[in-house]
């Protein structure tokens, strides 16, 4: 039989005793089989790779256990076992999250848990920049040396470093991002990325951070004064983009930041980007206002885009026009966001038209699967003339194309027999 136990530095529970005590092979992580009290005669493997320890391990013939730190099913073995056949039973200890912010003095139901390992260092960190207390669970090459680079210096977060968590090399570390980047760990397991003002966060009914908004393109009044996109646009674009947590949307020239911060409603982290100094300050009104976190930077998207945060999904709204709109759409393609669209503003049908044909051309050259639409929406009672048709130019990178429902089958009818002392003729009973 295989059973998974998790450690926390507490002792261990008696279901965890009697596993290992039973156990004729014991497997875990280096320091985590100090102090187990092991059957005679009974062998153990320390590795930090155990399901390939676990290659070739008849588990059918002998009782095998793998002790793990914390929990297995939370961001641990558990998953990997189950995917490859295995059906372990497991006796969980409290998860390193659970541990960080104890350490920490937080509650932290309201909290968003990210893994940066595995390679998704890029999608903790746009977690991190978007959401104000976030555990990231770290790795070689994703510690937190590496998130602090690339949050610092434009999102300001403190951070709890936890390293060997109820070990006998503990160490929790209260560190700005600044000297996180400079200072040597040793092995840390768990980061704290905290905003301080709203590091306590607020009570709810379900765990984890805010739920996405229940509605989304908001009336032009949500985003001030100034030009921006109508409300049926708005919610065309915000489709074809897609934005998520763990996603880095640009924003660039919407004219009033609406894209920006409805895409940051959905969690993700954002950049606005326009030339006109006036419309960056109404941009950071109106993310005051909603309450979003929003990174403004004021400028030419076309020679700045290689100093921005790489982006998932891309915006290019109608403040360029005619070349500068084409111009700008290349620069942004070049960085090979998953998704991009792009605003076509020509004063004539056939002037947009033969823009949008050009912007499609330069999308697909690049990679992107594209399309285009033309847009015009009447309301039901008008108060004043319809608004201008919007052509709308979008691509995606590796765009999955559903497959064909299987034919549905006819299922049979299965008839359940009445209950002793009931009836089986509808409408008859006691």
């Amino acid at each position: 039989m295989l059973t998974v136990v998790g450690r926390d530095g507490a002792p261990l529970s008696e279901a965890a005793r009697e596993a290992v005590e039973s156990a004729a092979l014991v497997m875990g992580e280096p320091g985590l089989l100090e102090g187990l009290p092991l059957a005679p005669g009974a062998r153990t493997v320390a590795t930090e790779d155990l399901p390939g320890a676990l290659q070739g391990v008849d588990v059918s013939d002998q009782d095998v256990v793998l002790v793990v730190n914390g929990d297995p099913g939370h961001f641990g073995i558990l998953r990997t076992l189950l995917e490859e056949g295995h059906a372990p039973e497991t006796v969980p200890a409290a998860p390193l999250v659970a541990r960080a912010f104890a350490q920490a003095g937080l509650p932290w139901e309201d909290a968003l848990v990210v893994s940066a390992r595995g390679g998704h260092l890029r999608q903790a960190v746009n977690a991190c920049r978007a959401h104000p207390k976030v555990a990231v669970l770290t790795g070689p090459g994703a510690g937190p040396a590496e998130l602090a680079r690339a949050l610092f210096p434009v999102t300001p977060r403190s951070f709890v470093v936890c390293e060997n968590l109820d070990g006998p090399r503990e160490r929790v570390v209260y560190v700005r991002p600044a000297e996180a980047t400079t200072r040597p760990w040793n092995h840390p397991e768990v980061v704290l990325v905290l905003d301080n003002r709203h590091a306590l966060g607020k009570q709810s009914w379900h765990s984890g951070p805010a739920p996405s908004p229940a509605g989304w393109a908001l009336p032009a009044e949500a985003f001030g004064e100034g030009p921006g996109l109508r409300p049926d646009v708005r919610a065309f674009v915000l489709a074809k983009l897609g934005p998520r947590v763990g996603d880095m949307v640009w924003d660039v020239e919407s004219g009033d930041g609406s894209i920006a911060i409805e895409c940051a409603r959905f969690g993700a982290a954002v950049v606005a980007v326009d030339r006109d100094y006036a419309t960056c300050e109404r941009i950071r009104e109106s993310v005051r206002l909603h309450g979003v976190k929003v990174a403004m930077a004021s400028g030419d998207v076309r020679p700045t885009a290689d100093h921005l945060p790489k982006p998932d999904a891309v915006f290019v709204g109608p403040g360029f026009t005619g070349r500068a709109g084409t111009e700008a759409v290349r620069a942004c393609a070049a960085l090979a966001p998953a998704r991009l669209v792009a605003i076509v503003s020509g004063d004539k049908a056939v002037a947009s038209g033969e823009e949008a044909r050009e912007i499609v051309a330069l999308l697909a050259g690049q990679g992107f699967t594209t399309d285009a639409v033309r847009l015009q929406a009447s309301p039901l009672d008008p108060s004043g003339p319809p608004g201008e048709p919007v052509t709308v130019v979008w691509g995606e990178r590796d765009a999955r194309v559903p497959g064909r429902r299987p034919a549905r089958r006819s299922r049979p009818i299965a008839t359940i027999p009445a209950l002793p002392g009931e009836s089986e003729e509808p409408g008859i009973g006691a």
